[in-house]
């Protein structure tokens, strides 16, 4: 990780409490080299409301995954994501936002490959709760930098 990375990511904005009351929001992003999610929440500080992170993660991608396309990978970054932060999303409503317009069809698939049908039974426990959002990459800095 070259020091501006671990710079970024070490610096303001300092982490925030979650507040189990009021909805998160999850970056995702996959690249050729891993996965990453951030974990946001908007809070009232000074009032004023303010998003800010309350986590990050990161995995390097396996090598039999680095066969998956792009649309694959970010589906994969969705379920690893929702499985590492459950403890914060459970029974909570969350925005997931992501660069990759297949993440949003993700559930409405009417004839899933085999991983795609795993992935969509993964994440059906989060359904009522999740909404998939695309933004464009340009916007999407912070769980791109995880991804690398």
């Amino acid at each position: 990780m070259t020091v501006h990375r671990f710079k970024a990511l070490t610096t303001s904005p300092l982490l925030l409490i979650p507040d189990f009351k009021v909805p998160f929001k999850i970056y995702i992003d996959a690249s050729g080299d891993g996965c990453g999610a951030a974990l946001h929440q908007v809070q009232i500080l000074n009032d004023k409301p303010v998003e800010g992170p309350i986590c990050f993660i990161c995995r390097q991608i396996k090598p039999t995954e680095a066969r998956y396309g792009a649309s694959q990978m970010e589906c994969l970054c969705l379920v690893w994501a929702l499985e590492k932060l459950n403890d914060f999303l459970e029974g909570i409503a969350f925005e997931v936002i992501t660069d990759c317009t297949s993440v949003k069809s993700l559930l409405s698939m009417k004839t899933p490959n085999r991983h795609m049908l795993r992935w969509q039974i993964a994440i059906q426990g989060y359904r009522g709760n999740m909404n998939i959002v695309h933004k464009d990459g340009n916007i999407h800095r912070n769980a791109d930098e995880l991804s690398t």
